[in-house]
């Protein structure tokens, strides 16, 4: 395809890829990011071609491999397209009935629906699921329904049209004043105003003015950044493109993950492309306006996530971050302006331009506007991803969306940020309980907050909260979380992740470490809680980066909301939740039927009793490895202070009938 010379050329190739698309043909698209190359979509791939082939369908039916549509728990997932029937969990085996039912006599195949939880009926429609009912998709937008290896794909759906206006109708500073008024603020954690951040790089006397993707998404269970660029590469280049014309740049770098190889291969495709077509090079669009990106790979350090570190990296050298006072946009990659964003932020920019700012700023709360993308993880039904207005509350999260917690078990916290956010309550907690630890003094006036269900999600409310937005990481828990356990391993996490160039960070994390390591071994005194504190309050005020200035907020948040787990710790020398090795014992109780499963999965051999018989676990043979508490449906086994496990299988010996006698009693009663 040879260069598209002006606007008007690209508009009209997007009339044509519209034109040649027929309605009447069915296209099968099939999500092929990399939750669900996980879970099996090639072997699927691989089935629908070999069947579409034997059926002589190749003219009308089309295969589409897309990017992640986020409902990564129910992959391998496709939609069939011109009916938007969508399936889950499809095997290679599926794919005969699909196209034998559905393609070709147009009738569901009721078994691939997703079923409901609540109702228990099956559900056709994606948009009717309620995953996707209350989301609202714009950097996503594409996702699911375009191939990320085409170009022309992008062009149909809208793409670099937003570029073309920015070019031929807009001056630089009129393209920074529309950023600036839609009010979108950094994605990357920061939540900084973006059009301020471009507006000062513009105005820089400095040259050469560099622009920069941040794609090191480094936190524990973030995959937002990652599933753009494999499923939607074009949206970051085009936003990326607007942005070096808005400041004055010509030269722009993607510094990309390590560990995600099939985003990198998609945006080197699409670089590719772009420069392919005269959309990236020395003369875009026909305009005279030149601009080219390039690809550096990190090496897989949490901290190159902050901008001077990046930069540092990026340069060649260590990626250790500068001063807090170093404005990047002034003294930036090779001391240069460089305006840093990320993925996310750029992948924002053409809907803005191409929209209109006050579009975007209609979206969202009044000090946060639009909407953002969370990786949903952890202790929850409906893992994946999620994008959502600014403004929804936690509840309508993890209910709604989410799906509740699984194995009818209560939600008790859930992490935003990151490693450096806050832990933060969505239990129903003992109100008395909490407020007499407010009189005592144990937690200040205000933190007895029995749940943050209803707290809106946004830029200002969760930092209000205790913890931040970050790229968009949120970690469900269960009641089988230990909060002091949690603290623990984020604080693990990024002592491992640290550069260690400041003392406060360097230093301050290995304490935090060693003194909630020696909490939750039963080693801990009440002077912990302080020296925590201290501690706490040192890293925030004199680290030089914001990674140790908010290292701490693991800590601080869950001692504001579940300061009775670390009192429970400290002085009854027991974990409320059963986690800590050195504090719980297992023991089964008389409500044992004796089936033996617990039996069968215990690694050390440490429960005996037969079939039929009362289970009992030699508590000197006992890991603590949980294994026999997750897979007891009958809640026969119970987590309980460890020198007290003895005495409640006693009690079980004396109390213990079989399964047999006690359905004979029950009768009789």
């Amino acid at each position: 395809m040879r260069p598209i010379a002006s606007p008007k050329e690209l508009n009209d190739l997007r009339g044509r890829l519209r034109a040649a698309h027929d309605p009447n043909h069915t296209w099968v698209q099939l999500c092929a990011g990399t939750g669900c190359l996980a879970c099996g979509c090639e072997p699927v791939a691989d089935a629908f071609r070999q069947k579409i082939r034997g059926e002589g369908l190749e003219e009308i039916v089309h295969l589409k491999l897309t990017g992640c549509h986020g409902f990564c728990e129910r992959g391998p997932l496709a939609v069939i397209q011109p009916q938007g029937v969508f399936y889950q969990r499809i095997t290679p085996d599926d794919v005969e009935s699909i196209v034998d039912q559905t393609i070709k006599h147009g009738k569901v195949v009721t078994k691939l629906l997703y079923r409901d939880p609540a109702t228990k009926t099956r559900i056709e429609k994606a948009e009717d699921i309620p995953f996707y009912k209350k989301q609202v998709r714009l950097v996503l937008r594409s996702n699911g329904h375009i191939d990320p290896k085409s170009i022309e794909d992008y062009i149909a759906f809208g793409g670099y049209s937003g570029l073309a206006k920015a070019l031929t109708t807009m001056e630089p500073e009129r393209i920074v004043d529309e950023i600036k008024r839609s009010r979108l603020r950094g994605r990357g954690g920061g939540g900084f105003p973006t059009g301020v951040k471009w507006e000062t790089c513009r105005k820089s006397k400095e040259e050469p003015k560099y622009v920069i993707c941040n794609a090191d998404e480094g936190d524990p269970g973030a995959f937002m950044d990652r599933s753009v660029l494999e499923g939607n590469p074009h949206s970051v280049i085009e936003g990326m493109i607007i942005g070096a014309y808005a400041i004055g740049s010509h030269e722009g770098y993607v510094y990309v993950r390590h560990e995600y190889p099939l985003a990198v291969k998609h945006l080197n495709i699409a670089l590719g492309q772009a420069r392919e077509l005269g959309l990236l090079g020395p003369n875009i669009l026909g305009t005279g306006f030149a601009f080219d990106i390039g690809v550096s790979r990190g090496g897989g350090a949490f901290v190159c996530g902050e901008s001077t570190a990046l930069m540092a990296s990026l340069e060649g050298k260590v990626g250790e971050p500068r001063a807090k006072y170093v404005h990047t946009v002034e003294h930036g990659l090779w001391d240069k302006p460089s305006n840093l964003n990320n993925v996310e932020t750029w992948a924002n920019v053409p809907l803005i331009l191409e929209h209109g700012a006050d579009w975007f700023a209609s979206i969202g709360t009044e000090g946060s506007k639009g909407t953002k993308v969370f990786a949903l993880t952890g202790k929850i039904c409906n893992t994946g991803l999620v994008e959502v207005p600014m403004g929804i509350t936690l509840r309508e999260i993890l209910h709604e969306i989410g799906g509740g917690v699984p194995g009818k078990k209560k939600f008790k916290a859930v992490q935003t940020g990151g490693p450096s956010g806050g832990t933060l309550i969505v239990e129903t907690r003992d109100a008395k309980i909490m407020h007499s630890m407010e009189e005592a003094g144990e937690i200040a006036p205000g933190d007895a907050v029995t749940s943050l269900l209803d707290l809106p999600v946004d830029f200002d409310e969760l930092t209000k909260a205790g913890s931040m937005m970050g790229s968009g990481g949120m970690i469900v828990m269960d009641q089988d979380s230990c909060m002091v356990d949690v603290a623990r391993y984020f604080i693990h996490f990024l002592i491992e992740e640290s550069c260690g160039k400041c003392l406060p960070c360097r230093e301050g994390l290995r304490k935090l470490h060693e003194i909630l390591e020696r909490i939750t071994k039963g080693g801990g005194t009440p002077e912990d809680i302080q020296t925590l504190q201290e501690i706490s309050d040192t890293l925030i005020d004199t680290s030089l980066c914001q990674l140790g200035g908010s290292a701490p907020n693991p800590v601080l948040s869950t001692l504001r909301y579940f300061r009775d787990e670390y009192d429970a710790h400290i002085r009854d020398k027991r974990c409320p939740a059963g986690v800590c090795k050195d504090l719980v014992g297992y023991a089964i109780t008389a409500d044992c039927v004796g089936d033996a499963k617990c039996a069968k999965v215990c690694p050390t051999e440490a429960i005996t009793g037969g079939p039929r018989n009362l289970q009992v676990i030699d508590q000197s043979k006992c890991i603590q490895c949980d294994a026999c508490y997750q897979v007891c449906t009958f809640n026969a086994i119970v987590r309980v202070k460890r020198d007290r496990a003895a005495e409640v299988q006693v009690a079980a010996r004396q109390a213990w009938k079989p399964v047999k006698e006690r359905t004979q009693a029950e009768a009789r009663a």
